[in-house]
């Protein structure tokens, strides 16, 4: 219940944003109708089809976001009708003469009688308008639609989303009540209808123009005068504390007064898996008598990378004594889902033991996970006595499932842990001076750009990489920014981030024709030289031939403010984050 107040809160707070600016010549439009006939039907058409929109969107895949551009494109053609009639009433028998026919005659019927104003047209106006509208995504709308991407399609979902959009029309029905008796008062003094009226037609084909040039998804979700972003953070944090387990789980004392693992609950069924690699598909009621280790990863995952050492060797070292380890693949990036992808990690990173692939998140909901990684540890008897998530803490993982061995009737288990010498993208991170995060870069999770004017989401255009400060990043040459990577166009496009870390990887991808295209990079503008990457040479050269995470540069001498910047040769390449060690 509280997460649906968090929704609606969040979208009555879409009032003081600039994305409801291109809304609002439509709500403002019909200020002057019976509110219950008119603004009411509209507001809530908008609601509801904004809603179902979404919710298709998060949870559809591209094939709902293109179809939701066809939707734009006709609502933006009958708002433009609509502006068109109120500005020119003799034009108004003409344009809906055909509209009639689809059961739609939008404000020319209330036009032509003084009585109360069509509700089906007010609905069908509000249908449009949810077509068209693009609330700026803040932290309470990315809960949702994240939640909606994981978890998958449900009422809950559509629920959520609908309270947001009922937010947003409050604010929006308390601005029309306001509005109409503003215009209502300047009709009856001044005399002035007619010209309130053009003035709104004129409004409206603006608002049109700004939403057909990206205006709504661009400019206004970057130039905030009052931005909400802190208030809805305030709210989550306040209100929707994070209620997710804790990173390790604690022992407890028994009945005799020693420590003991808790029970956690049961082993969830695995079979939500599309694949499974290096062996049949596995259940709970097959693996009972085991010892069972869950590993959540995904191979673009740094962390996951770092982790899958350690439980290669545990794997290896316990097979005998009755362990079993599955990892678990939970895609976090489009190309992840790709099982082809994930079998030439699984090859590369030497993993022998079963891998299930969760691209549904089915396995994922089943353990009401949330991280990569994540580790669960099942006792013989089906029931999950430990949990760990994110890097570390080997040590402890290793001793508790020698425990859960011992309990099982495992006589030699060992006393000595497994000594891993990991090299690479996998070797352990400088955690003392990684003081750099995780960024991403397409805009549904990117942070800190700082090319100058802003990203344009969706569209060609050359950048430059204007002044990055620690953190920051910018691109050069002629990239399109789409909500999960950046995409180069044309060659000796590039990108500049100023980092401060011991590690600097890149997950990369070549185009969808698969060409290999060569990078070089720099550091402080001169070769990496001893502070190569993995996957670079000392003069910086490299080729991205996989979709996957690059390795550039691992710094040999004292570690400070960098300016990382990498130069692609030939374009096609798609950029999707940036992580550190």
């Amino acid at each position: 219940m509280l997460l649906f107040v968090l929704a609606y809160l969040g979208g009555v707070l879409t009032i003081v944003s600039p994305c409801i600016l291109p809304v609002l010549p439509f709500v403002f439009a019909r200020a002057d109708r019976p509110f219950v006939r008119s603004g009411l039907p509209m507001l809530v058409g908008m609601a509801v089809t904004f809603a179902l929109i979404a919710t298709l969107a998060a949870v559809g895949g591209g094939w709902a976001v293109q179809a939701n551009e066809y939707g734009r494109y006709a609502a933006i053609v009958l708002l433009a009708a609509f502006g068109l009639i109120l500005l020119f009433p003799v034009l108004s028998d003409l344009l809906t003469r055909p509209l009639v026919q689809l059961g739609a005659r939008l404000s020319a019927t209330a036009q032509q009688s003084e009585g109360a104003g069509s509700v089906w047209t007010s609905v069908l106006l509000g249908i449009a308008t949810g077509l068209l509208w693009a609330p700026c995504a803040g932290p309470v709308l990315g809960l949702i639609l994240t939640g909606a991407a994981l978890q998958g399609a449900s009422v809950h979902t559509t629920l959520l989303l609908v309270a947001y959009a009922l937010g947003a029309a409050t604010s929006l029905a308390l601005a029309l009540l306001v509005g109409g008796r503003v215009f209502a008062a300047m009709k009856r003094s001044l005399g002035v209808g007619e010209w309130i009226r053009r003035g709104l037609g004129v409004a409206v084909l603006l608002a049109v123009v700004a939403i057909a040039m990206g205006l709504d998804t661009g400019f206004l979700t970057r130039v905030s005068v009052a931005s909400t972003a802190s208030l809805e953070q305030g709210l989550l944090d306040k209100l929707h504390p994070d209620e997710t387990k804790p990173k390790t789980t604690p022992v407890v004392a028994g009945a005799d007064g020693k420590e003991t693992r808790p029970d956690e609950g049961p082993f969830p069924k695995l079979s939500g898996a599309t694949a499974w690699l290096n062996s049949g598909p596995l259940s709970p009621e097959s693996l009972k008598g085991k010892v069972v280790l869950i590993d959540f990863w995904t191979y673009s995952c740094i962390n996951c990378l770092r982790a899958i050492p350690y439980v290669r060797a545990w794997a290896e070292k316990y097979k005998s004594q009755g362990l079993v380890v599955i990892g678990v693949h939970a895609p976090e990036f489009a190309f992840e889902h790709e099982i082809a992808n994930v079998k030439k990690a699984v090859a590369d990173l030497k993993i022998s033991y079963p891998v299930a692939i969760d691209n549904d998140y089915a396995i994922w909901r089943a353990f009401d996970n949330h991280y990569w990684p994540a580790h669960y540890f099942i006792d013989a008897k089906g029931r999950i006595r430990h949990h760990h998530f994110g890097e570390g803490s080997y040590d402890e993982s290793e001793r508790i499932i020698k425990e859960l061995l011992a309990e099982a009737g495992a006589k030699d288990v060992g006393a000595g842990l497994v000594a891993v010498n990991a090299k690479g993208a996998e070797a352990a991170a400088d955690i003392d001076e990684d003081k750099s995060p995780e960024t991403y870069l397409g805009y549904n999770r990117g942070e800190n750009f700082v090319s100058p004017g802003g990203a344009d989401e969706d569209k060609p255009r050359t950048y430059d990489a204007g002044n990055p400060a620690l953190n920051q990043w910018g691109l050069v040459g002629e990239w399109t920014i789409g909500g999960e990577h950046s995409a180069l166009n044309k060659p000796d496009g590039a990108i500049v981030y100023r980092f401060h870390a011991r590690d600097l990887h890149l997950v990369l991808g070549p185009a969808k024709d698969g060409k290999p295209i060569r990078f070089r990079v720099t550091i402080d503008g001169a070769a990496p030289g001893a502070s190569h990457g993995m996957d670079t040479d000392a003069d910086g050269n490299g080729t991205v031939t996989d979709q996957r995470l690059y390795q550039l540069i691992r710094q040999s001498g004292p570690i400070e403010d960098r300016t990382f910047e990498i130069k692609f040769l030939d374009p096609g390449v798609e950029a999707f984050a940036f992580t550190f060690g």
